[in-house]
């Protein structure tokens, strides 16, 4: 069975932003610093966050990762691709797609700034994964805050081998359906590029919300018309696992189950609202080992549910034996083969038009 890993990240580096140095740009390259041990216990930080970038006058973390629940620094980094490639081929996977880490933080209101950014980061990328025959995809960061440039960038990510677009739950104060993107969903539409909608901080100071604008994303996706817009656009919401789907299932439920109540008709159950929301909305979203899978089948999601590793992180949904679960589940009678076959591969194909 062909198996596509489809969240995997890379951890940047200082030689991410290299092609800087020397252009009118370089005034925004990230630069890392650390914290001694003194500075680092008075100000409460743990290990993992007494290094930091310094970016545009403010601090942004850069996590310290150990190698003993992280893939080896080089391998996060992409400083030895073969490497990669070969742990992957260890693993039982044939393709990771790649998403960022440190745009999952960045916040900025300087176009300028994001655009050197954003097509800094792009370009190293694409020519690490470039000589890998497909096996190391990625998904492209924007600068929101310019869509003639987003535009641009996106159809040069596409030229160059990127599968998705990266983004944010809210990215420059805007929620997803705010007609300042829809441009860019224009071309994305045109160019068959799916829009991954990844977990992150997309508010300064808000680290808590990394799943929440997700949940609202979906909600605010699925109430508008910017699907039907659209209508090659396919979205993804990524690294928040799929448990939220009841939830939101409820509240966009509440109102038909509300005016059903009192006319003799039976109540739907929860997961028949709406069974056709994921396919006519061209949703897929990362399932999590710990999520229950058989509830979650049965609210018509067998051809959207992908899954992913976190594969450079260690965050809550980061489990590089994540794949090898759902082979698990196989075994023990959740789900049938064709079922797994959809998780770890069909889905993910489809939607990222592998």
């Amino acid at each position: 069975m062909s198996v596509i890993d489809a969240d995997t990240h890379v951890d940047e580096s200082d030689a991410t932003w290299a092609a800087l140095e020397g252009t009118p740009y370089a005034k925004y390259m990230p630069v890392t610093v650390h914290m001694s041990d003194e500075e680092a216990n008075r100000a409460g930080f743990n290990t993992t966050t007494r290094r930091s970038w310094v970016v545009e006058g403010r601090l942004q973390n850069r996590a310290v990762r150990d190698e003993i629940n992280h893939p080896p620094r080089v391998r996060r980094e992409l400083d030895d691709v073969e490497g990669r490639v070969a742990h992957m081929d260890e693993m039982g996977v044939d393709i990771q797609v790649i998403f960022p880490t440190f745009f999952i933080r960045h916040n900025t209101q300087n176009a300028e700034a994001e655009w050197a950014l954003a097509t800094t980061y792009n370009r190293w990328l694409a020519e690490k994964c470039a000589p890998t025959n497909g096996r190391l995809q990625w998904a492209a960061v924007l600068p929101w805050l310019n869509p003639e440039m987003s535009i641009e960038e996106l159809r040069w990510a596409k030229e160059n081998g990127a599968c998705g677009i990266f983004k944010r739950g809210f990215d420059i104060g805007r929620k997803v359906t705010d007609p300042h993107f829809f441009p860019v969903y224009e071309e994305a539409n045109r160019l068959d590029m799916p829009l991954c909608i990844h977990t992150g901080h997309p508010l300064p100071s808000r680290e808590w919300d990394r799943g929440f604008p997700i949940m609202y994303a979906f909600a605010e996706l699925v109430t508008s018309k910017v699907p039907e817009m659209f209508p090659n656009l396919r979205f993804g919401f990524i690294e928040s696992g799929a448990s939220w789907i009841p939830y939101v299932m409820s509240q966009l439920g509440a109102t038909k189950r509300a005016a059903l109540r009192g006319t003799g008709t039976a109540l739907p159950q929860l997961c028949d609202l709406d069974p056709d929301i994921f396919r006519k909305n061209r949703c897929y979203i990362t399932i999590d080992p710990i999520d229950d899978v058989e509830s979650l089948l049965k609210f018509h999601t067998e051809d959207h549910l992908i899954i992913g590793t976190d594969y450079s992180h260690t965050d809550i949904s980061a489990n590089l034996s994540g794949l090898n679960e759902v082979h698990n589940w196989v075994d023990e009678g959740r789900i049938d083969r064709e079922q797994a076959e959809k998780i770890l591969n069909t889905n993910s194909r489809v939607f990222y038009g592998l």
